[in-house]
């Protein structure tokens, strides 16, 4: 609902939500009505439904930008317009009038129309898609194994506009007990012979297992071991028949790849393979592996390989791997051709006549045969193997136990692994063609730019999005395939570009609009051999290709132009117009100012810039106004520079700033006048005479009775010998020299008070004697204050009387008889001096 009540407010989603519900609902009845109308006019439906697109196209949509790159490309037939770009169009209507300048016949239908082209006459083909076989994806076990589609659509014909894509749907669902070959190839180099003895009841144990995943399934082996060629073998004749001679074991002589079993049912003869095998040696570390690999992919028919199975190759090995260039160290120089080469014993025949396979071509052979490569290495080798697996589609890598002892269980992983991703790659002619892709995994989950779903079950259907650019127009068809790695099925793409225009097929020989010279096709002449002109009027013999030259060594029409009958008819450009009696001018090529065209203020004629009013020199980025360098004063450049440009050019040495206002060594036109403004204004008493000869010397003239013109003048300020303010204006005489006038001073200073200054010198000596005094009649206080306390803290010490003389003895002394022992009477004597 669209309109909900007003107390609901639309949401952004909502208000897009219901834009698209009513622009659809337009379109549908946009549609209709003009399906009727073309129906009324006898339109089949494929000329109909290309009138549709067409009306769609003239719908609003910004043209201007496409309609430039149409219009001003030169095109001069239907096929070249066409490769202009994916929204040109051509108009083959024969009355169509034509203007070179606006473009011609080609342009954006929307601009051909509006220009008076009928739409049955707009050439214009569009991308699309023609779905050849489109068979249904299986269902699990429904049909036999033949009969089962895991890739659906099978077959598709585009018919491509460069620059304009298409995009289409693929599904893809794994079928149930699908038939599985599985080829095991070993490497039986001597540092294998513990996992040599660990395979040999592989066969049933892997038939067991792989009996839970298919009821069908085949087992093959190969070995490997090396070039038998120096350096990677020893080549004396001893050690070529016994490798292992040096650690007393026998061992088979040296070989490059032995197919040993081909691909069946009975894991018995598969185990009694294994247990008849025994190792061999090389030399040096790396192995001859992928000479193996490239023999076992495309020996199909000898390895027994069937057309509606998965094909799994199972490379077990412990080192790396010589490729590419690696056996030019034996000498061997010749490129590996790609093809099968075993003889009938099996065994590879080319080995020493053939370089190693690079990985590039490892990887081709692979693809082509539809076979999925799983590494079984030992731990040491894993980081080598995984660079290798990244650059084969399909390739994955497990790490094999030191003995083997995982190897059933290490294929069982792999081959889940490999059943669980569904992976699209291209191959064929996909040069000009370009393919972007998206994944819609599991869910619904979208991957925008990959081509891989994971974590898928068998059943599982996944689909993608392919999006398909025609870069050029093509001279022949391309053959494209599109499928699954590992799988059989594929989606087969046949490329065609649609640059050709249908309005040829109604040309028109010798026709009347070319004078009977030429065919009329697609609304334009071709000139029969010997005939030129737009309309084919003009015979070889009558043209003088001198007339269309300016001077005699210049090209015709200066290159930019078509000599009709001795007359230039220029080129269109989407840079500007051309024009000129030889289309030597136009409006575009004129010097640049920070990349605008004359600056931005003028105009091109002829390569020339025409400026505008106020504007001037080459690239019109020069003003004329001096706005901007007339001082606050009305000074232009403070009269120490020049105002070019709309800026002032200091010509004075020393001066700068924007206006040359900052002059350091420039003299000041008012400090030059002080002795004479100064000589005048101390004149009280009206005698000037004195003043004259200082003011010839400063070229001056004081005049104080004539009025003058202020704004005219400038203001002086400057302070005079005894320090008053003298001002006046300065203006230029007629004659030379300087005119002064308005002269005044102010703010002089006035004469000292001489009582004023002795009141004040005798109240400061006053003060200071006073305050002197009383500094001194308080220290005095407080060092009497300090001796009285002395006094008494001394006094207050002493242990006696003041009335009693210490030094005083008297004359009586008085002793007692201890021997009298008179207890009634105590005796005494006394003795006087």
């Amino acid at each position: 609902n669209c309109t909900p009540p007003h107390s609901h407010r639309h949401t952004p989603r909502e208000h897009l939500s219901c834009s698209l519900l009513l622009l659809g609902i337009l379109s549908v009845f946009l549609f209709v009505f003009c399906a009727s109308l073309l129906f009324s006019f006898g339109f089949t439906f494929k000329d109909m439904t290309a009138r549709l697109l067409t009306i769609l196209l003239l719908l609003p949509n910004s043209p201007s930008r496409a309609a430039g790159s149409c219009s001003s490309g030169n095109a001069v037939t239907c096929e070249e317009c066409l490769r202009l770009g994916p929204q040109c169009a051509w108009c083959f209507q024969k009355d169509f009038s034509v203007d070179l300048n606006s473009g011609g016949r080609c342009d954006v239908a929307s601009e051909l129309f509006h220009r008076g082209c009928s739409l049955e006459f707009i050439e214009f083909s569009v991308s699309h898609v023609r779905v050849i076989r489109n068979k249904t994806l299986s269902w699990s076990r429904e049909t036999g194994v033949e009969g089962r589609v895991q890739m659906s659509p099978q077959k598709l014909v585009l018919n491509l506009r460069p620059g304009s894509p298409v995009t289409f749907g693929v599904d893809v669902r794994q079928a149930e007990d699908y038939p599985i070959d599985l080829y095991y190839l070993m490497d039986l180099s001597a540092s294998m012979i513990d996992d040599l003895a660990r395979i040999k009841e592989l066969g049933s144990s892997l038939s067991r297992e792989m009996a839970k995943l298919t009821s069908n399934f085949k087992l093959g082996f190969g070995a490997f071991v090396d070039k038998p060629v120096s350096p990677f073998i020893k080549t004396n004749p001893v050690d070529i028949n016994n490798p292992c001679r040096d650690v007393d074991v026998y061992c088979l002589p040296t070989f490059s790849y032995k197919h040993m079993l081909s691909l069946t049912e009975d894991t018995t003869k598969f185990n009694e393979v294994v247990r008849n095998q025994q190792i061999s040696a090389n030399m040096d570390t790396p192995e001859g592996g992928f000479d193996a690999i490239l023999q076992a992919s495309v020996c199909k028919k000898e390895i027994g390989w069937r057309n509606e199975s998965l094909h799994l190759l199972v490379f077990v090995s412990d080192a790396d791997t010589h490729f590419g260039m690696d056996s030019k160290l034996a000498g061997i120089v010749v490129p590996h051709d790609g093809k099968c080469h075993l003889d009938s014993q099996n065994t590879y025949a080319k080995a020493t006549a053939m370089e190693y396979p690079t990985l590039g071509q490892l990887t081709e052979k692979l693809v082509e045969n539809d076979i999925l490569l799983i590494f079984a290495v030992t731990d040491g080798q894993l980081s080598t193997y995984k660079n290798y697996a990244q650059l084969i589609p399909g390739a994955t890598v497990e790490v094999l136990a030191s003995d083997s002892g995982n190897i059933l269980q290490l294929i069982i992983n792999a081959y889940k692994e490999l059943r669980s991703e569904v992976e699209l790659e291209v191959t064929g002619e996909s040069e000009e063609v370009q393919f972007f892709f998206t994944a819609i995994c599991q869910g619904g989950t979208v991957f925008p730019g990959e081509k891989k779903c994971s974590h898928l079950q068998i059943g599982e259907k996944v689909s993608f999005n392919v999006t398909v650019e025609l870069t050029e127009c093509l001279k022949e068809p391309k053959h494209i395939v599109i499928k699954p790695v590992g799988f059989r099925d594929a989606l087969e793409i046949e490329v065609h570009s649609a640059c050709n225009c249908g309005c040829q097929i109604d040309a028109e020989l010798n026709s009347s609009r070319c004078y009977g010279n030429g065919t009329l096709q697609c609304g334009v002449c071709v000139c029969n051999p010997g005939q030129f002109g737009p309309h084919c009027e003009c015979a070889e013999e009558d043209i003088k290709v001198g007339s269309c030259k300016h001077h005699a060594g210049n090209v015709s029409c200066s290159g930019r132009g078509d000599c009709y009958c001795g007359q230039c008819a220029c080129h269109p450009s989407e840079f500007g117009h051309v024009y000129g009696s030889y289309c030597e001018c136009d409006d575009f090529s004129c010097v640049r100012f920070k990349g605008l065209l004359c600056g931005g203020h003028g105009s091109c004629d002829c390569g020339e810039c025409s400026c505008e009013q106020g504007w001037t020199g080459e690239y019109c980025n020069c003003t004329t106004h001096t706005d901007a360098c007339i001082t606050e004063d009305g000074t232009l450049c403070s009269g120490h520079g020049e105002c070019t440009c709309g800026k002032c050019g200091c010509t004075h040495p020393g001066a700068s700033g924007d206006r040359c206002e900052k002059c350091p060594t420039c003299s000041d036109p008012c400090i030059s006048k002080r002795s004479c403004v100064e000589c005048h204004l101390s004149q009280a008493d009206g005698s000037v005479e004195d003043c004259q000869e200082k003011c010839l010397t400063a070229d001056s003239i004081v005049n104080q009775t004539t009025e003058f013109d202020e704004s005219q003048s400038t203001y002086c300020s400057l302070k005079s010998a005894n320090d008053c303010t003298m001002s006046f204006r300065l203006i230029k005489h007629e004659h030379g020299g300087s005119l002064l006038f308005d002269l005044e001073q102010t703010d002089c200073p006035l004469p000292p008070n001489v009582f004023m200054i002795v009141l004040g010198i005798s109240l400061a000596i006053f003060v200071v004697g006073l305050v002197i005094l009383s500094i001194w009649k308080m220290l005095i206080s407080i060092h009497d204050r300090k001796e009285v306390a002395k006094f008494e803290a001394e006094q207050a010490k002493a242990k006696w009387q003041t009335s009693t003389n210490p030094l005083y003895r008297g004359s009586i002394s008085t002793f007692k008889n201890v021997t009298y022992k008179n207890h009634e009477k105590k005796g005494f004597a006394t003795f006087g001096y």
